[in-house]
């Protein structure tokens, strides 16, 4: 193919990958379900398994392979900013009192799903061979955990904000444990990648030293020697978030080439930027991030489609989809209402604290993509836990309404028959569920 014509297929796709994921977003949304929702479901539907099947011809016309690696350029431009406004964003001062409780929720809600999902790998490892996994490393059975474990912040912050639970008990602690949740799972999941390091000439014990390096410099140096940069020297804001930019993409580069991911680094960079005097976010920094990395993430969602294989997947396959779901969901849910529960809360902010960790979203699809590169994932369980993402983040708004309808019964039925006897466990100065949406008090936005 002559270039000028490469170039007319890539820009032609770009603009099909753009307007499918936004129209799709936005009509997920008018469903009441999050915007990664709809943009997720186009780009299976752009990818090999519906488009690639029901008019191969038209698939090729559109994603020839010469533009393949233009796309996928595209979709790790997307993630680098996105991450790093992510980093940015992460406060774990939001815990505030409730700092124990949220800790407590955090860890239980993790390493709960985490050791059901790695005992399921090592349990059922003859099935997952069906869907052709070699014999499992140690690190396809971290991963295999990580997966199940995995609770997406930025879905969850745009859930909790539409609800109208920002201001209330279990909106706060779902959004505070699940930021704890993301430091232990990026945190374990660049371990897991770092021992992989599948293609990577340097053994992984230099990798580690050079990353530990790496990081320790990152928090040591990094934001003092921006802070002094950047902000002592009154920079315009433009040139201000191109250099930020820049110094995300030299972070995720370093990562990338240790074998940790460009993910971590672009992470890793988000933290140590420093914020402004009085601690909070800088505007003029954070709405661009926001604006550029929502514009451009349908590409990776395209992306991530194309490893989607609907059309292969086996009845071995859609029976793993079928379990691998029911984990997710019962181990989420339960693991995190019993440990709000224990901390205090009462039954039914237990159970919305526990719907909120369900919801994975982009995270995990982030995690998963991460997964596949580097070999830990074969292509048919990718596509397994693709549909578990989906199907879960797709279930927190109805289990949500639920949980709501049994709390309205149950003060109905107070009202009619009067107080009865309180729960066993205290109450965590309970607050009552406004009607109204709420200013989220993490200033996370969600793509």
């Amino acid at each position: 193919m002559r270039p000028d014509a490469v170039v007319t297929h890539f820009l032609f796709a770009s603009a099909l990958v753009l307007a499918a994921g936004h129209a799709a977003g936005w009509a997920a949304r008018r469903l009441k379900q999050p915007y990664i929702v709809g943009q997720l479901a186009a780009g299976i539907a752009l990818g090999p398994s519906l488009l690639g099947t029901l008019a191969p011809d038209a698939y090729a016309l559109l994603f020839p392979e010469q533009i393949v690696t233009a796309l996928q350029g595209l979709a790790q431009f997307a993630l680098v900013v996105f991450l790093f406004a992510v980093g940015y964003e992460l406060d774990l001062a939001i815990l505030g009192a409730r700092a124990r409780t949220a800790v407590g929720v955090a860890l239980t809600a993790f390493f709960v799903p985490m050791a059901v999902g790695s005992g399921c790998a090592l349990l059922f490892r003859e099935q997952l061979r069906a869907l052709d996994m070699p014999d499992l490393s140690p690190g396809t059975v971290v991963f295999a955990g990580i997966a199940l474990s995995i609770t997406a912040v930025p879905v969850l912050t745009a859930i909790v904000r539409e609800n109208g639970l920002a201001s209330t008990v279990p909106g706060v602690m779902a959004v505070s444990a699940a930021g704890l949740l993301d430091v232990i799972g990026w945190t374990i999941l660049a371990g897991t990648l770092l021992e992989s390091g599948e293609g990577q000439t340097l053994h992984w014990g230099w990798r580690a030293l050079i990353a530990a390096a790496f990081i320790t410099l990152m928090l040591v140096a990094a934001r003092p020697l921006l802070r002094r940069l950047l902000w002592r020297t009154q920079m315009e804001p433009v040139l201000r978030l191109a250099l930020l930019i820049g110094f995300a993409f030299g972070s995720a580069s370093v990562t990338q080439f240790l074998g940790l991911h460009a993910i971590c680094g672009a992470l890793l960079a988000g933290v140590v930027c420093p914020r402004e005097k009085d601690g909070t976010l800088d505007p003029d920094l954070l709405r661009p991030l926001h604006d550029v990395s929502s514009l451009l993430l349908p590409f990776f969602f395209v992306v991530s489609g194309q490893a989607v294989a609907l059309n292969s997947m086996s009845g071995t396959g859609w029976a793993a989809f079928a379990v691998v779901t029911v984990l997710a969901v019962t181990t989420k849910i339960g693991s995190g209402t019993l440990a709000a529960r224990l901390g205090g809360l009462d039954r039914d902010d237990a159970r919305t604290v526990g719907v909120l960790l369900s919801a994975r979203g982009l995270t995990e699809l982030i995690a998963l993509n991460a997964g596949l590169q580097a070999g830990l994932l074969s292509g048919p369980l990718y596509t397994v836990l693709v549909l578990m993402a989906l199907t879960t983040t797709l279930l927190t708004q109805p289990l949500l309404l639920l949980v709501d309808l049994a709390a309205r019964r149950t003060e109905l039925r107070r009202t009619l028959h009067g107080p009865r006897a309180p729960d066993t466990a205290p109450p965590a100065e309970p607050q009552p569920r406004p009607s109204g949406n709420s200013a989220n008090p993490t200033n996370t936005a969600a793509p």
